[in-house]
């Protein structure tokens, strides 16, 4: 059974936290089939846009349902949806990092936003630190994920000390706890975007499938790109 109330003081104290398997593998064949039929590709950005059954599937599960709601609440929205691929042997790896862009319709001046980029014709910057805050990451693993196949790092705590300067001076040893977080097949991990994560090479025979999707309850000026209402 899954302890909603654990999770969701997990994710305040520590910045994330990791389920037991939620979802079964006849649901995750059927998100597996979904994306298959829109493409294969190692990450499909907006991908409730160009795979729009996705969110039904996912929340036709009844305790996932329960999770999020217990998690975020009815003022919660959809901000962004992505899938991840690591496949099998892959020689890429993630250094240290935080999940600070938002992906937003239109560009405009407005103070606290800041660092603006388009990649793929996408809007990003990154906003004032309360939205971000405010939002909730929630990554459903469609594989067993483990060190072996790029299961990822983390500091705990570290989303409590806002946005923190990446660069030459960075030095993860400087951090205490380092922790893997390993996820069972069709088990979920929840987290701050503002927490410390990486992830290193594969070196398994088999993939890192992971429905990454982002909640927040504010609206910014230049509008969500991917808002969708749960």
């Amino acid at each position: 059974m899954i302890n909603n109330k654990l999770h969701k003081n997990e994710l305040q104290y520590n910045g994330f936290s990791i389920t037991e398997r939620i979802f079964s593998k006849s649901e995750l064949n059927q998100m597996i089939l979904a994306l298959e039929e829109n493409g294969k590709s190692f990450a499909v950005r907006q991908l409730v846009e160009k795979c729009p059954e996705i969110l039904s599937l996912i929340f036709q599960n009844k305790v996932f349902k329960e999770l999020y709601n217990d998690l975020c609440g009815m003022e919660y929205f959809l901000t962004k949806a992505i899938f991840f691929n690591k496949p099998k042997m892959s020689n890429w790896f993630v250094s240290y990092h935080q999940d600070l862009s938002i992906s937003v319709k239109h560009k405009s001046k407005v103070e606290g936003y800041e660092n603006w980029t388009l990649k793929n014709n996408q809007l990003g910057v990154i906003p004032p630190k309360q939205i971000l805050n405010n939002t909730v990451t929630i990554r459903i693993h469609l594989d067993r994920t483990d060190e072996s196949n790029g299961a990822l790092k983390v500091i705990p705590k570290s989303h409590s000390e806002g946005i923190i300067r990446i660069d030459e001076t960075f030095k993860v040893n400087n951090y205490k706890g380092e922790s893997l977080c390993e996820v069972e097949e069709g088990g979920v991990m929840i987290m701050k975007p503002l927490l410390l994560h990486a992830s290193e090479r594969s070196t398994s025979n088999f993939d890192r499938r992971v429905i990454h999707l982002e909640f927040c309850n504010t609206d910014v000026p230049m509008e969500w790109l991917e808002k969708k209402i749960i």
